[in-house]
């Protein structure tokens, strides 16, 4: 079936760019695992809701006192 040549070559082609892909992917990984460095509580500079006070995992009782009111109006401005 020689009509289907030009499709079995942009196959090949997709599955090659996949398998590059996937090795490029457990670099990634491994480098990140290896010497990444440790984040912090806010990992983003957006992020100011309350889930971003507490350090992760976030100890059984995760507020002694309740949070102030400026802490909660940061979390409702977005």
């Amino acid at each position: 079936a020689t009509q289907f040549t030009d499709w079995n070559m942009v196959s090949s082609i997709g599955g090659f760019v996949y398998g590059v892909s996937q090795l490029l992917f457990i670099y990634v990984i491994w480098k990140a695992v290896r010497a990444g460095e440790p984040v912090g509580n806010k990992v983003w500079e957006g992020s100011h809701g309350l889930e971003w006070e507490l350090p992760s995992p976030a100890p059984y009782h995760s507020w002694e006192t309740p949070p102030s009111a400026d802490v909660i109006a940061r979390g409702a401005a977005h």
